[in-house]
């Protein structure tokens, strides 16, 4: 039995070895970091499922970005424990948050991934929009969370303000 709850404060470093641990050295790097750098997560979206024993077993955070100067949430990263994947616990978290994220009046969400895995939550390539360098735009990918929220909505992704 795993625990949805949203991430706090102190959770911060806890989560961040789960990235490190779950992905390659220098992820930091990569363009969606920049884009999140000295700005602070959408508080509300950052959720963590534990395990009965509090164990960490999988984290989602969310970024406000902007694109065509229109709001936007930046997925991402999510990751489960390598002890845990194959549970169901990365759809979980995607699928709890995108629903409070449609609640909370957000209207669109991108993120940069996997197409095969994504497209299952709703997510389609992005045509017109773009993230900085070096991004493969193929893995540009975003969901309306209202209807038509991402007509007329292209250009280039930028930090939130």
């Amino acid at each position: 039995m795993y625990r949805l709850e949203q991430e706090r404060e102190a959770d911060w470093w806890e989560v961040e070895a789960l990235y490190d641990l779950c992905f390659a050295p220098g992820r930091t790097a990569l363009s969606s970091y920049r884009l999140r750098d000295g700005v602070p997560t959408v508080a509300d979206l950052c959720a963590l499922l534990r395990d009965e024993d509090g164990t960490l077993a999988a984290a989602i955070r969310y970024w406000p970005v902007t694109v065509g100067g229109k709001p936007v949430l930046l997925l991402g990263p999510v990751a489960v424990h390598p002890t845990r994947q194959g549970e169901g616990l990365g759809a979980l978290l995607i699928a709890e948050t995108l629903a409070e994220a449609r609640r909370i009046g957000w209207e669109r969400v991108m993120l940069v991934g996997d197409a095969p895995y994504y497209r299952r939550f709703g997510f389609r390539k992005l045509e017109k929009v773009v993230m900085p360098p070096p991004t493969n735009p193929e893995r540009v990918l975003g969901m309306p969370l209202v209807i038509g929220a991402w007509e007329g909505v292209e250009g280039l992704v930028t930090k939130a303000a």
